[in-house]
């Protein structure tokens, strides 16, 4: 199509906090990365290979996070998560003699059987252990656009109170990209889409050319954009902001009527962690004995009124190909009236958590799949296009500042600013500023050891900031795992910055929170100055 009416822009965020526990393998919180990996990325994976080997012309944006890069790197990891893989297939294998009674119970015992084994066989010898990479090459051909993230996902509009925070949380994570793909990144996913004018000036400085913000960051900019969401806007220092599509969101993330909630898809909440005979799942549970998810699950969401049936892979994927054909018409009707009202073709930017993709909604990489394809090959008005594309070809836009704003309930602060984390925030500007301190005391420091330990302040400064542990908190799920994290690191920091204050750096404690804490192998405290 050589002149669209317009542009779709799918941005999916991928991100996971930085855990890494060498001293304990029993942490669940370390399985978020193995789930992730194999419901999320290794299905996106599968899917942007179908699409090129099938010579599908698709655009997508991804943002990678630092952590996750990190996370992705790690070597321990990456082993454990293989450990992880032949747990479960020993599990389905289980599974299979145990379902034979029931056909379709069978089925899918079977269905789970190739679908880890298969995960396995792509780690280990397709991907040969090297996801980032992987994504990388999507990234070089032309078909994924990567954008970066804050270094830890810190919270941008309550960390600006010490900007020389917020400045290492864009540095290390912009230093970060340039690590693992080799230039520097175009665009970046702020944490939690937090948007504050005080972080502009640091953005430019490391190169960044666009942000991801929420929707009313754009509807109540000053001065109003004429065109909404429809069209970025760039702000008085020069950072252009792509604003999220309310109605194209609403379809997708709505508990009421969006896509997920089909009732042919796979029930997430129901899991053979819990049904089948306690003896027969505990190898495969917590190490605790606490039954947990496991990944097999048998069941469709079927509805509320109504037992659960059993899941189906063709009804799941026949919602999957009636929805994405929906979206499809949506987006076209969308675009049709949009168009006569611009002077150039509007962006319908739809940024969504990468997990979605999978993870919460088992069917969605394969949805992505087929609406990639019903672009390309039906008739509609519209193209992919990444932020990086639109920009290029439409450089002209409107100056107007974005609105303080989050994509958090009620879209501002208080998920990571109320009563139940409250108490958190002062130990965290406390340590920013004695961060900062010792990057000024130091700041000719030839010493070896005190080097160490000052970039490790930084790392423990870093992975206490991330926004994370205050999510959490806020929604009361793995609360006590939050709060240690949030404990753990301010408490490292506190130790060293004294130890660096009182010329006594303890190595044996250092080399402990280095192998522990290891993100961000390259760091130089002096970000901070």
């Amino acid at each position: 199509m050589k002149n669209p009416k317009g542009y779709v822009s799918f941005v999916l965020h991928a991100h996971l906090p930085f855990i890494h526990h060498p001293e304990d393998d029993t942490y669940l919180e370390e399985q978020w990365l193995y789930e992730a990996i194999s419901e999320t990325y290794l299905p996106l994976l599968t899917n942007f290979t179908k699409l090129v080997e099938e010579k599908v012309d698709f655009r997508i944006t991804m943002s990678l996070t630092p952590p996750l890069l990190n996370m992705f790197d790690n070597q321990l990891l990456q082993e454990r998560y293989i450990a992880y893989l032949k747990k479960h297939i020993e599990l389905c294998e289980k599974e299979v003699k145990r379902t034979v009674y029931d056909e379709r119970l069978n089925r899918l015992s079977h269905y789970y059987l190739d679908r880890y084994s298969n995960d396995l066989h792509l780690f280990e010898d397709v991907y040969h252990c090297n996801l980032i990479e992987a994504f990388k090459h999507f990234q070089d051909i032309g078909v994924l656009e990567i954008i970066t993230c804050g270094a830890t996902h810190g919270y941008f509009p309550i960390l600006y109170l010490t900007e020389q925070t917020v400045k290492a949380q864009i540095a290390v994570g912009v230093q970060t990209y340039e690590k693992y793909f080799g230039k520097k990144p175009r665009g970046i996913w702020l944490p939690e889409c937090g948007y504050v004018p005080e972080a502009d000036q640091y953005l430019k400085e490391f190169g960044i050319d666009y942000i991801i913000t929420e929707s009313h960051g754009i509807l109540y900019a000053e001065p109003t954009p004429i065109y909404g969401t429809f069209a970025p806007i760039v702000s008085p220092k020069g950072v252009i902001a792509f604003g999220r599509d309310m109605e194209s969101s609403r379809q997708v993330w709505s508990s009421i009527n969006g896509y997920p909630g089909d009732y042919n898809y796979r029930e997430f909440y129901r899991d053979i962690g819990y049904d089948v005979d306690y003896d027969y799942i505990k190898p495969y549970i917590a190490a605790n004995g606490a039954r947990v998810h496991t990944g097999i699950k048998y069941y469709r969401i079927t509805g509320k009124d109504c037992p659960k049936d059993y899941y189906d892979i063709q009804w799941a994927r026949d919602s999957a190909e009636r929805q994405s054909g929906h979206f499809l018409d949506c987006r076209t009707k969308q675009i049709e009236e949009l168009a006569p009202l611009m002077d150039k073709p509007p962006i319908i930017l739809c940024p969504y958590d990468a997990e979605l993709y999978g993870h919460w909604w088992y069917e969605g990489p394969y949805w992505l799949y087929i609406l990639f394809k019903k672009i390309y090959y039906d008739q509609c008005n519209f193209q992919l296009i990444t932020p990086s594309e639109y920009i290029d070809r439409y450089p002209e836009m409107q100056q107007s500042s974005p609105c303080r704003s989050s994509w958090g309930a009620n879209g501002y602060s208080e998920v990571w600013l109320n009563q139940t984390n409250d108490y958190v925030h002062r130990h965290l500007h406390k340590a920013g500023d004695r961060m900062v301190e010792l990057a000024h005391l130091f700041e000719h420091e030839t010493d070896p050891l005190k080097i160490r330990a000052l970039n490790q302040c930084a790392r423990e400064l870093l992975l206490a900031q991330s926004s994370d542990w205050l999510f959490i908190i806020t929604n009361g799920t793995m609360v006590d795992y939050a709060k240690k994290r949030i404990k753990d690191h301010i408490g490292r920091f506190t130790k060293l910055y004294f130890q660096l204050k009182n010329d006594h750096v303890d190595e044996r404690f250092l080399k402990d929170i280095e192998e522990k804490d290891c993100i961000f192998p390259e760091i130089d405290y002096k970000i901070y100055f």
